[in-house]
């Protein structure tokens, strides 16, 4: 298969043909790259998972791009997510309703329910309207690996295995989307992200952080992206170090230390403010503390450039959990299999 780049505006059409027509096209999103196809189509929604080498009990957000589309996708809406949309549609945030029949058994991962977000990247919006078509899009990129916030890092995962990327620029958000739970009696935050908890306690009152967000278990089935299965992993071995500033710095160092004694490729994740600090010529800083939004997007970007120098370990900074801080680290965690080292 032939990948087609597509960078003019005007050509936009041809990639709403190939999706009507069941294939599958890299769209530029405000919060990462995702691979769409047809929502209703389960030939092409399979395609995803081939493409993707996804697991197939890993559930698909749908994306439509006005009010009226979630209608026939849904079993109701609850009074609390119109809220939430009121306030935060378009934008990252994905709600899990109850799912009508209308929905593939594969877009839910074999679940009863469905996730549903209104992207506010004009791109991703023209397509859906040009078409007619819910889209269902994950992450553009191979399974497991750093979610892309650039056309060049799908192309270099996909390319010859979809049928079109949308060049868009760099992601604004960088991090996917906050998903919230509605078919409970709470709203229940399944995977945190640029909504942030006080952004959705301020609207609604009380929200619960979901317990499975804290669990490393393998046996657990996700009901949402992202909850099961280690995740934006660059090739090298992610270690995060968490305590006092000065004891982090000094392990690292040590271990960096090493590492250049044995001939191992290391490098270290951190921020501006300490990016000087290590001995090492290959740190990477994610921006400075005082713009968390800079640090989010900046880090799957940041994950990629270790594979791109070629490195065998990095070390990672813990970052404060306030805010957009808890999505940060949510994603940091799952790049590293949660091997923190607490000093």
């Amino acid at each position: 298969m032939n990948t087609l780049m597509i960078t003019d505006v005007n050509a936009l059409h041809t990639a709403a043909d190939i999706l009507k027509n069941g294939g599958l096209v890299a769209v530029p999103t405000e919060t990462v790259y995702g691979l769409a196809a047809n929502a209703l189509n389960e030939q092409a929604v399979s395609n995803i998972f081939k493409a993707k080498g996804r697991p197939s009990d890993n559930p698909l957000i749908i994306h439509i791009a006005d009010l009226e589309m979630l209608n026939p996708l849904v079993k109701s809406i609850p009074d609390k997510a119109r809220l939430l949309m009121e306030h935060f549609w378009p934008g990252p945030l994905t709600l899990i309703f109850e799912s009508s029949d209308l929905v593939p058994a594969s877009v839910r991962g074999g679940l009863s329910t469905v996730a549903i977000r209104f992207p506010s990247h004009p791109v991703i919006q023209f397509l859906i309207k040009m078409t007619g078509l819910p889209l269902a899009a994950p992450s553009a990129n191979t399974s497991g690996k750093p979610s892309p916030t650039n056309a060049q890092r799908v192309f270099e995962d996909l390319n010859g295995k979809i049928d079109a990327i949308i060049d868009g620029g760099h992601s604004s958000v960088g991090l996917e989307s906050t998903v919230v739970d509605m078919t409970g009696s709470v709203a229940t935050i399944l995977r945190p992200g640029g909504i942030t908890e006080k952004m959705l306690r301020d609207v609604l009152g009380e929200v619960v952080m979901d317990p499975a967000l804290l669990s490393v278990d393998a046996k657990a089935t996700p009901k949402a992206p992202g909850m099961k299965y280690t995740h934006y992993s660059p090739n090298a071995d992610v270690v995060i170090y968490k305590g006092n500033s000065q004891k982090v710095v000094d392990a690292i160092n040590k271990r960096l230390l090493e590492d250049a004694q044995n001939g191992i490729r290391s490098s270290v994740l951190c921020d501006d403010e300490t990016k000087t600090l290590f001995k090492t010529t290959h740190t990477i800083s994610l921006g400075s503390r005082n713009h968390p939004n800079d640090l989010a997007a900046h880090l799957f970007e940041s994950l990629r450039c270790f594979d791109d120098l070629g490195m065998q370990k990095v070390y990672a900074l813990a970052f404060s959990e306030d805010g957009i801080g808890s999505a940060i680290m949510n994603r940091l965690e799952k790049s590293a299999g949660h091997h923190i080292i607490e000093i």
